[in-house]
């Protein structure tokens, strides 16, 4: 029993991985990954060739029909949905077992909603795993050819979604600064410089925050929100902010009295201006920060 449980610990940290870029959200990758393990334990794993490959199918496949449940329930969500940020804390100390999930930018998981299931898996699959074709084939229980596929229509959707994946950390960490900065000074036009009538702003508060339930598009619709929330901040006690990392990206994160109210980051478009800001407001997403 050790050893069973030896390697599916030993590939936990993948799987939850997989399952979070696959579902954009903690407890469903946490229970997508405990399912796997509860199929695991209860097969006879000495015929089993290649453990990893089989968890991995396994652990996909449970993600695909969660997601299928889960696009259901988001089409009656409160607002526009948007996936759980990963919130890296103070110590620079990635929190298990999603070490290798935080990698995922917010904005590719909330272009990825645009996929199919089986889409979605496969490029996953092919792009932050490597895996080959016939690997995905497999776990997929589809032809190579419908697996090129699969991952080319998933790449074509991904480069039309607005902001652009292939960007340097030092870039994005740049435009991060100089608009958080701008803001967090209350410098509006700095920050409106950065912006464009393209720009998209993103907001979930789900039922319980309150949250613009559009997106907002264009740089002047898009301060006019931050500027409200400014002017109002001026007249409550306890608000501060601060940058931080979220899924490897910096972000603005908002608190009131030490309790975080909201993370907001951002992606550029191909001139190095902002394409999509990210705003979190709901708290089920965002857990209890202390600052």
């Amino acid at each position: 029993m050790n050893m069973v449980a030896d390697i599916f610990e030993a590939e936990r940290p993948k799987l939850t991985s997989l399952c979070y870029r696959m579902l954009g959200e903690r407890a469903g990758a946490e229970d997508a990954v405990q399912n796997t393990w509860l199929k695991w334990s209860a097969t006879d794993t000495t015929q089993i060739d290649n453990p990893a490959a089989w968890l991995r199918r396994v652990a996909t496949n449970i993600a695909i029909d969660t997601l299928r449940s889960a696009h259901r329930q988001r089409e009656v969500y409160v607002g526009p949905w948007l996936p759980e940020p990963l919130i890296q804390g103070e110590s620079q100390e990635p929190v298990h077992p999603f070490e290798l999930a935080q990698e995922c930018e917010l904005a590719l998981l909330w272009a990825m909603e645009r996929l199919t299931e089986r889409e979605r898996a496969a490029f996953i699959l092919r792009e932050a795993f490597d895996a080959s074709y016939s690997d995905i084939a497999d776990t997929l229980g589809a032809t190579e050819v419908a697996c090129r596929q699969l991952v080319s229509r998933s790449q074509k959707k991904l480069q039309d979604s607005g902001p652009r994946f292939d960007t340097t950390p030092e870039e994005v960490a740049d435009l991060s600064q100089r608009f958080f900065m701008a803001i967090m000074a209350e410098d509006f036009d700095a920050a409106l410089s950065l912006l464009t009538p393209n720009s998209a702003a993103v907001s979930d508060g789900g039922a319980k925050r309150r949250a613009a339930r559009r997106p907002l598009k264009g740089g002047s619709e898009i301060l006019q929100v931050f500027r409200a929330l400014y002017e109002k901040a001026r007249h409550e006690p306890g608000w501060t902010t601060r940058i931080a990392t979220v899924n490897t990206k910096p972000a603005l994160l908002r608190y009131q009295f030490g309790r975080l109210d909201s993370v907001t980051t951002l992606a550029p478009d191909e001139n190095g201006k902002i394409a999509w800001l990210y705003i979190m407001r709901n708290p089920d997403k965002l857990g209890v920060v202390e600052q």
